[in-house]
């Protein structure tokens, strides 16, 4: 769909009658509400569910608009369920199971986390173990899946778990959206190097998951979960899209706040950041508005996105000087110290290079699909789950 002029102002008149609406007190949850009924979250998605039905190219339109009154945008507010649980839901799932979610979503009501990577499938995600098998109301979840994120906050989940374990790894896989208050779903915490317990381990012990939870088809479920992934990384990658979250900004908060703040090199490196950041976001403004975005372009921003976010705060450190060896209390469940953001944002920079799949899988990626240099060696291709070695 080619944009016009029309398209534009359409956009732009909805988003500033929304703001127009709410004063600096307006309770957030409120101002997304009327955000959506405006169709502004997802200006792609279908009227009636957060969206306009236009290209995703003016989504950028809307966003400067209710960043520049001074709120949060949504997919940074709700970050994992308005970045690639609500994108895949619209793409692939029942219209009754999207209707019943997408708009506590779109609203910060509901918080979801995704329940993909395992013990014994990370990198190899489709190695998954953990079993559903069919019950008189559903399905029956046995497993254990690790490093979910904000798992221990969550009201719901997306889930992968194997349906037949004798095809290949990549079949036999179905996509379930979970209730994390489900009887038999215990979370247990992992804290990181920043003192923070954001990722989890989750043990499902026969989990009862109605079928009307079930995403596509029976066994098909590895195609909706490259999906998911394409969207995650987007959004790990796309951390210069808002003001209030944007590791360079906390790189210029930084040098201004430094010893020497008119130093030559330090100017000439952040110059080079502040070059890079905005390429990078207009980088990723152009891979969410093109509708045939794929899982490789994916990659190139997120390898990029991840790199870059470390050398923010890197540089960050280094103005900091002597400061930057100190940190607050080492206590999980502390608010952010205002005082020892930039240490605390540094350490977990160090995670942007393996959440959302590793940077080494991203460029194995990049490499076959891009480059189209030869595959790696892959021993187990055409066995069946059960008789490949796994581990």
């Amino acid at each position: 769909m080619n944009i016009n002029e029309n398209m534009h102002e359409r956009v732009f008149e909805a988003a500033q009658a929304v703001v127009a609406r709410f004063g600096a007190d307006a309770n957030v949850h409120d101002v997304y509400a009327a955000w959506f009924e405006a169709g502004l979250t997802w200006v792609h998605f279908p009227i009636g569910l957060g969206g306009l039905e236009l290209p995703r190219s003016l989504q950028g339109v809307a966003d400067t608009i209710l960043a520049s009154a001074g709120w949060p945008l949504p997919r940074i507010f709700n970050k994992n369920a308005c970045g690639f649980v609500a994108p895949t839901l619209i793409e692939f799932a029942e219209r009754s199971l999207v209707e019943r979610h997408i708009r506590a979503i779109a609203t910060g009501r509901e918080s979801w986390c995704q329940l993909f990577s395992e013990p014994g499938a990370g990198s190899d995600l489709a190695a998954l173990s953990t079993m559903a098998r069919r019950a008189e109301a559903g399905w029956r979840v046995t497993g254990q899946k690790v490093w979910s994120s904000k798992a221990h906050e969550a009201d719901w989940a997306i889930l992968l778990a194997r349906t037949d374990p004798d095809v290949p790894k990549h079949k036999g896989i179905t996509y379930f959206v979970v209730d994390m208050r489900s009887a038999g779903i215990e979370v247990r915490p992992l804290r990181q190097m920043t003192g923070r317990a954001e990722f989890n381990e989750v043990f499902l012990d026969d989990v009862l998951v109605p079928e009307c939870n079930r995403v596509g088809p029976v066994d098909e479920g590895w195609p909706i979960a490259r999906s998911t992934l394409l969207h995650e990384r987007m959004s790990v990658a796309d951390r210069h899209g808002d003001k209030r979250a944007s590791p360079i900004d906390d790189a210029i908060t930084a040098w201004r706040a430094s010893s020497d703040p008119k130093d030559p090199i330090a100017r000439d490196q952040l110059a080079a950041l502040w070059a890079r950041a905005q390429a990078h976001r207009l980088t990723c403004d152009r891979l969410r508005g093109d509708p045939a975005m794929k899982q490789n372009e994916g990659s190139i921003a997120k390898v990029a996105g991840a790199a870059l976010n470390q050398a923010c705060y890197e540089f960050a450190m280094q103005m900091l000087g002597p400061a930057a060896a100190l940190f607050g209390a080492y206590d999980p469940y502390l608010p952010e110290d205002p005082e020892f953001l930039v240490q605390e944002r540094f350490l977990r920079s160090r995670a942007n290079s393996i959440e959302g799949g590793t940077t080494e899988i991203q460029r194995n990626l990049i490499a076959e699909r891009i480059l189209g240099l030869p595959e790696e060696f892959k021993p187990d291709r055409g066995k069946s789950w059960r008789d490949a070695k796994r581990g």
